[in-house]
């Protein structure tokens, strides 16, 4: 027999009734606890991998200025250095700009959306409405 279970095969329907509401209590108790500990190990997951995100973020922050020293110097071999560094900096730019639509366009779309408070607020406008109407 397993810890803390015993054969209840013999007991009486009303027996069981009874037992009901302390069962669905114990059940209830141990999903509030399974779930606090779901929440606990999900939080502490997610904050050591949002350490390791900031660590890549700081060394891609370092990262990048290389990279444009490297575009500069390639390109100084062709043009003088004036005008490598003038290009490299119009291609950021381009990039800059890019981003910066794209980004203005998503927001564009977040903000055209009714969020669920606003459906909830029409819906009860609708419900009351329609009552009136029948009133």
């Amino acid at each position: 027999m397993v810890r803390g279970y015993r054969d209840r095969a013999d007991d009486s329907l009303l027996t069981l009734l009874g037992d009901l509401p302390e069962l669905v209590t114990k059940l209830v108790k141990a999903e509030i606890d399974s779930a606090k500990a779901w929440v606990s190990r999900t939080a502490k997951d997610a904050g050591i991998g949002s350490v390791w995100f900031v660590l890549a973020l700081f060394f891609l922050f370092w990262l990048v200025p290389i990279i444009l020293v490297f575009a500069i110097v390639g390109l100084s071999s062709w043009w003088p250095v004036w005008v490598s560094v003038l290009a490299t900096l119009g291609l950021l730019l381009v990039c800059v700009l890019v981003c910066v639509v794209i980004g203005a366009l998503k927001f564009r779309k977040v903000l055209s959306r009714e969020n669920p408070g606003q459906a909830v607020a029409t819906d009860v406008r609708i419900v009351k409405e329609a009552g009136n109407e029948h009133a």
